[in-house]
């Protein structure tokens, strides 16, 4: 009797270890969605709508974005963290899924023992942006007057990239800045425009038309080297070292426990996308970079999620930040 049932479930485990490289190969079989922890707009957004239009052509199967934007992208996050682990759902974030291991002390889910990488696909540096009021028109200004008043600056969440850059800044410039959060960058944007607000750091493809028609100004840029079409905006690295290099960057995540031939599925194909002419063209004219071939397979997403969530977890312990849970 046991060895029939040792038989028995030999035969099951065979039929499953031969069954998920067939389902891999089959997937997608029916529509993805892949979740945004933003609103609409925004650069994560953009982002994923790209992806999600390249997958679907790829793969010959529906892929539609969802955003669920709240609780500084951490309802976004569980959702897909619980989801079932069968590549129907998946992430897009940034990194603000490294600051919220320090950043929030309760929260509903383990980022590296629920969610795997499936691959970080872009990055690229921030510019700071300011109303077309500002009375400075340079970098050198700008911190002049800030040595002198207290200045009002957007950020799209707690603990969001533009929170962090922020307030290394402060920090490195010692400056007070007051930081006034938003749902995301496409609301803090609109007070930008609107003269609401002073200052916001943004991604470049966000705002390089409205610096190019005047509607905003462009003072800094965290890269060590300045970006063509903001010739205004002055290297923070070359100024304050290379704690102000920031790169804010975009990845894919999957429930942990999805099958391995899915993610690489998955990885395979967003390979295929980012090295695309088309979307290489569109990301380089707003300084945005797919990462280098060597860093985009899924073992090297683990080992760069890992370093992003030390750095940016003792920024945020430097700088006292606290997240709501």
């Amino acid at each position: 009797m046991s060895r029939r049932i040792v038989a028995i479930a030999l035969a099951v485990f065979g039929h499953f270890v031969l069954a998920v490289p067939a389902l891999a190969q089959q997937y997608p079989i029916r529509t993805v969605t892949i979740v945004v922890p933003y609103p609409a707009g925004g650069p994560t957004d953009q982002v994923a709508r790209v992806l999600a239009q390249a997958l679907q052509e790829k793969l010959k199967q529906s892929f539609i974005v969802e955003d669920v934007s709240g609780g500084g992208t951490t309802i976004a996050t569980n959702r897909v963290a619980k989801a079932a682990p069968d590549g129907y759902t998946l992430l897009i974030h940034n990194l603000q899924i490294s600051a919220n291991v320090a950043l929030y002390k309760n929260l509903p889910f383990d980022t590296e023992k629920d969610l795997t990488p499936v691959m970080f696909i872009n990055n690229n540096p921030l510019v700071l942006v300011g109303r077309k009021t500002l009375e400075p028109n340079t970098l050198a200004e700008l911190l002049a007057l800030m040595k002198k008043s207290t200045l009002k600056a957007a950020t799209p969440g707690v603990g969001a990239t533009g929170h962090l850059a922020t307030s290394l800044l402060a920090q490195e410039a010692k400056v007070s800045i007051d930081l006034i959060p938003y749902r995301g960058a496409a609301p803090a944007m609109q007070d930008i425009l609107g003269g609401h607000i002073d200052l916001f750091f943004s991604t470049p493809q966000a705002v390089v038309k409205q610096v190019a028609a005047g509607s905003m100004k462009a003072y800094g840029i965290t890269a060590s080297e300045k970006l063509q079409e903001f010739p205004t905006a002055e290297s923070f690295v070359k100024l304050f070292g290379p704690k102000l290099e920031i790169l804010y960057w975009h990845a894919m995540f999957v429930p942990a426990g999805t099958p391995d031939a899915v993610i690489n599925k998955l990885n395979s194909t967003l390979r295929e996308i980012i090295s695309d002419p088309a979307i290489l063209k569109n990301w380089a004219e707003t300084g945005v970079t797919p990462y280098a071939a060597d860093k985009q397979s899924p073992a090297a997403a683990r080992a760069i999620l890992k370093s992003e969530i030390a750095r940016w977890s003792q920024v945020v312990r430097d700088n006292h930040i606290e997240g709501p849970l």
